[in-house]
């Protein structure tokens, strides 16, 4: 499990989990290189130990990292961690439009069509690179405070194959989207997304789903087979034209949709003049049910199964070649010559094809590698892990790694990498992770504390700082004293960590006889700080009423119930002498 202020790839600190769901973990982390919260998704534990799916993942993932589009979560990174696949994406704080769904029940007709036009603007993008998203659904679209949608989820919704109906933890939130060919076990094109957007759009406008059901195949089937329910049976003030885009876009002929998003967008953009309110019911111009839709989904093979009929065939194809060479030969080349060498020939032919048939059937039993799990050898000395990791059929790399550890002591192996438990061939060299103990550092409270002493303090053990100044209610406070931090006294800290120390925002006297000031405005500025003030006039050539003086210097911190005495310049009589304009006689008169 990640925990909070573990680092990926030795670059993205973890900050907190921030959603689970059925294919990966979602975490809020800080991008260290880059100095920005980012959103990593780490593939959940079954899906990264399928090395198919892996390799579909990091190559589709990588190709969604090109689009670049205000309506699409950006892919900064995809990578690998100690066995553990992750993809780095933009972060954005926001709700899910099945979130939104859940609170409104349904949305507007002009909040519907906005979405829309921003939902399929960006995808006009992705088909433009023939880039198919597979698995559109509002919990893959979030929406920010301003209205602004994101499509998310490319990576990881690209790499899932057409046997989804298999993937149970996730295709009760897909299966209500799914477009009938997939349905039916075929491979997916632009059209695909086209039909999940109609159904999507269909949601937003009633707040319920056209196809309902027990279970995963049941709704599926109603996707093949059953028309989509009239959005104007529920909604009958809407304008026809919304609903034609819903048909058009959901039809089970794929023939019958939209060819891409951009053209669905284009007739979104419209779909709300006045001319177009009002017009004919669509006619699709293709049939709906085709021969090859009216079959029930396929059943998956598993790869262990598709593997033991791929043996059969292959022996039944073999077979068929001998009985058919064999048979042309003793028909046809017998009935011109019944010399001894031809049977011979054909004989040994046969012996030779027999063999190539067992050597079918043998060849991969014999060779196959056999896949087993990596035992869990955590808290183990490195001496007894290496002997079980190694009795287990594994080898073990010669260099080990280190790790700080809460719950493991000093010593000890923390984890394996691969990680304990993942299904690797016999061979597989694994690594070794050695427990440092609890490195951690133990906070204490740093309140009324000198930051500067604290942040000494927390440098020398590796821990960055970080200063900021907050408006206090104690205007007596010192100017160096820690009001607050963050983490708080008693969490754990580690190398690279941050942790917060916040100082008052201390007010400070100006320089009040810097020409500028009067007494009445010294009294104005200092009446918040309850300042007893005390004036003194004196004699002089400047301005009669400005402030030439003041007790305390200029820096000096604002305390409350302290006094201050300010010197006002006045203009002099014609018997007194200003003292600035004395001749001084340097102990000579």
């Amino acid at each position: 499990m990640i925990m909070k202020g573990q680092k990926i790839s030795d670059r993205y600190q973890i900050i907190k989990s921030i959603g689970e769901g059925g294919m990966a973990n979602v975490y809020l982390a800080y991008d260290t290189i880059l100095d920005r919260n980012v959103a990593v998704k780490v593939l959940r534990g079954d899906l990264a130990n399928d090395e198919k799916f892996v390799r579909r993942f990091q190559r589709e993932a990588l190709s969604a990292s090109s689009l670049t589009h205000p309506n699409i979560v950006e892919v900064y990174d995809v990578g690998e961690d100690n066995g553990q696949y992750y993809i780095v994406m933009e972060y954005v704080e926001g709700k899910h439009l099945k979130n939104l769904l859940k609170k409104r029940g349904k949305l507007t007709i002009s909040e519907v069509i906005d979405i829309m036009l921003q939902i399929t603007d960006g995808m006009s993008v992705a088909h433009d690179s023939y880039i198919i998203h597979r698995d559109i659904k509002p919990q893959n679209i979030m929406i920010l405070e301003n209205g602004l949608v994101k499509i998310m989820d490319f990576g990881i919704a690209m790499a899932m194959n057409s046997t989804q109906l298999t993937q149970t933890n996730s295709v009760m939130g897909s299966v209500h989207y799914i477009p009938p060919e997939q349905a039916n076990g075929k491979g997916s094109t632009l059209q695909s997304d086209i039909y999940s957007m109609g159904i999507v759009m269909y949601e937003l406008l009633t707040g319920s789903l056209p196809y309902k059901g027990d279970n995963a195949v049941e709704i599926a089937l109603k996707h093949l087979k059953e028309p989509l329910p009239s959005i104007r049976d529920e909604l009958p003030n809407i304008p026809q034209s919304i609903e034609n885009i819903i048909i058009k876009a959901t039809a089970k002929n794929p023939k019958n949709r939209y060819t891409d998003a951009r053209e669905m967008h284009n007739d979104l953009l419209t779909c709300l003049d006045e001319d177009r309110k009002n017009e004919p019911k669509i006619v699709l111009p293709y049939p709906e049910v085709l021969e090859d839709m009216k079959k029930a989904p396929k059943k998956v093979v598993t790869e262990e199964k598709k593997e033991s009929v791929d043996k059969k065939m292959a022996k039944k194809e073999v077979k068929e070649d001998t009985d058919v060479l064999a048979k042309q030969i003793t028909k046809k080349d017998l009935k011109k010559s019944n010399s001894k060498l031809l049977i011979i020939l054909a004989s040994i032919f046969t012996i030779l094809v027999v063999i190539i048939t067992v050597g079918f059937a043998l060849i991969p039993a014999l060779t196959k590698t056999k896949k087993i799990s990596i035992p869990d050898v955590t808290g183990y000395s490195v001496e007894d892990a290496i002997k079980t990791l190694q009795d287990a059929g594994f080898t073990v790399a010669t260099e080990q790694e280190h790790i700080a550890s809460d719950d493991v002591p000093f010593g000890k192996v923390a984890k394996t990498a691969p990680l304990a438990y993942t299904i690797r061939t016999t061979g597989t060299e694994i690594t070794l992770w050695i427990s440092e103990g609890d490195t951690k550092i133990t906070l204490d409270d740093f309140k009324g504390k000198n930051y500067l002493e604290i942040k000494g303090q927390l440098e020398a053990k590796n821990v960055h700082v970080i200063v900021e100044k907050r408006d206090s209610k104690d205007k007596d406070v010192e100017e160096n004293i820690i009001l607050d931090q963050s983490p708080k006294a008693g969490e754990k800290v580690t190398k690279g960590d941050y942790v917060t120390l916040y100082i008052p925002n201390v007010d400070k006297y100006p320089n009040f006889a810097n020409g500028h000031y009067t007494f009445e405005d010294v009294e104005e500025y200092l009446k918040k700080y309850n300042v007893t003030i005390n004036k003194i006039e004196q004699v002089s050539n400047k301005t009669p009423g400005l402030v030439i003086g003041q007790s305390r210097a200029e820096g000096t911190q604002i305390v409350s119930g302290t006094s201050i005495t300010i010197t006002v310049a006045k203009k002099g009589d014609s018997t007194e002498e200003d003292p600035e304009d004395e001749e001084t006689c340097d102990g000579l008169c």
